[in-house]
């Protein structure tokens, strides 16, 4: 026995690619010059590249900027020691978008190589999603009681103050007069449109089975009636889809708030609305991991989200235009967490993507950690 285990054990040392491409976690080894010398298979899945393909060449030409990396092995290779670098932001050439890792980069020698740099790179992008989720799943909750309350306490003195105004309207027999209650009443019935909109549906989701691009098509036909005619909205749709189950008149009404935030961000320059679905697989929704969960994205070209507004932008309240309320997206926020989904952002100058996360089936027992 102790024989056979010696043997199985000299054969995995013979054998360190093997050993190096079972890790989940991407390794790359380069030279002084920071040539790449290898690359496991991990590596290869991050950076979008063969291993064959890229051997010889430069780490930098893996990524849009690769200064922060680079400085990093350099550090390592000057002082002869390892250097760990946590939630370092890289974006591949080849890659989606930028990746926020862990990265350790440890010096040592290899035979005929002078001096080496095995680095090694843990992708933190997952944990950094749902902590982000987690937390807006947390923000749903508190700003939900925070505008019911909010809402009931404006209601209740506004129901009296119109009736005041009606019952002096009566008493007035100047028509110049009546004027002004006849403000005081069209102002106090904008005002209950709003609370009653801060209220939201009072039901729980009436669930059919729908096709989400049916609901898309009528979202873009009512967007693209509203868009000036410097802004275009276009069609991505993946036709795979499984029917969701789901209250379409809610799912439409946040789909809206969506687009016409969209739409309003490219009112002045002009611009282009994607409208895209995609089916994502072993997807996590907060702390819940659902097997198959349908992304519906709003993604616009215009300016961006201000920086300043990225950490409360679902609070109710809040607003970066000078004309808005500030409910669209805590409204569709609340609309989509009725069906167990969840709206996200990411944002840049030139391109903003809104995605709506709604699952199709219960989550699966294991949880995300």
């Amino acid at each position: 026995m102790v024989a056979h285990a010696t043997s199985i054990g000299r054969r995995a040392m013979a054998d360190p690619d093997r050993i190096l491409d079972s890790l989940s976690t991407s390794i790359l080894i380069v030279d002084d010059a920071q040539t790449l010398l290898y690359l496991n298979v991990a590596a290869e899945t991050l950076f979008g590249v063969s291993r064959n393909q890229v051997r010889g060449r430069p780490v930098a030409e893996l990524l849009v900027d690769a200064t922060a990396l680079t400085l990093v092995v350099e550090r390592a290779m000057e002082t002869w020691r390892p250097i760990s670098r946590r939630e370092l932001a890289l974006r591949p050439v080849n890659g989606d978008g930028e990746l926020i890792v862990d990265c350790n980069v440890a010096p040592y020698e290899e035979p005929g190589t002078p001096g080496a740099a095995l680095i090694e790179i843990s992708d933190g992008t997952q944990h950094q999603r749902i902590t982000r989720e987690n937390a807006l799943l947390t923000q749903i909750g508190g700003s939900r009681a925070m505008i019911r309350q909010l809402a009931h306490e404006i209601k209740n003195p506004l129901g009296g103050l119109r009736g005041a105004a009606q019952l002096l309207e009566r008493q007035l027999g100047d028509a110049a007069m009546r004027e002004y209650t006849s403000v005081i009443i069209s102002e106090a019935d904008r005002l209950a449109t709003l609370v009653d909109t801060l209220l939201g549906p009072g039901h729980h989701p009436r669930k059919e089975s729908v096709n989400i691009h049916e609901l898309l098509q009528h979202v873009g036909h009512l967007l693209a009636a509203d868009a000036p005619p410097n802004v275009s909205v276009e069609r991505d749709y993946d036709p795979s889809l499984p029917p969701l189950l789901l209250d379409r008149h809610q799912i439409i009404q946040a789909m809206l708030n969506l687009g016409r935030n969209a739409v309003q961000a490219l009112s002045q320059n002009g611009g282009r609305i994607i409208l895209r679905t995609r089916a994502l697989t072993n997807q996590n929704i907060g702390t819940k991991r659902y097997r198959l969960v349908a992304c519906i994205q709003f993604e616009d070209t215009g300016p961006g989200v201000p920086e300043q507004l990225r950490d409360t932008l679902f609070y109710p309240l809040v607003t970066g235009r000078p004309d808005g309320t500030g409910l669209g997206l805590a409204v569709a926020q609340d609309l989509a967490s009725r069906h167990d989904g969840l709206i996200e952002f990411e944002s840049r100058p030139g391109l903003t993507t809104f995605t709506i996360l709604l699952p199709f089936h219960a989550p699966d027992a294991r949880q995300a950690s």
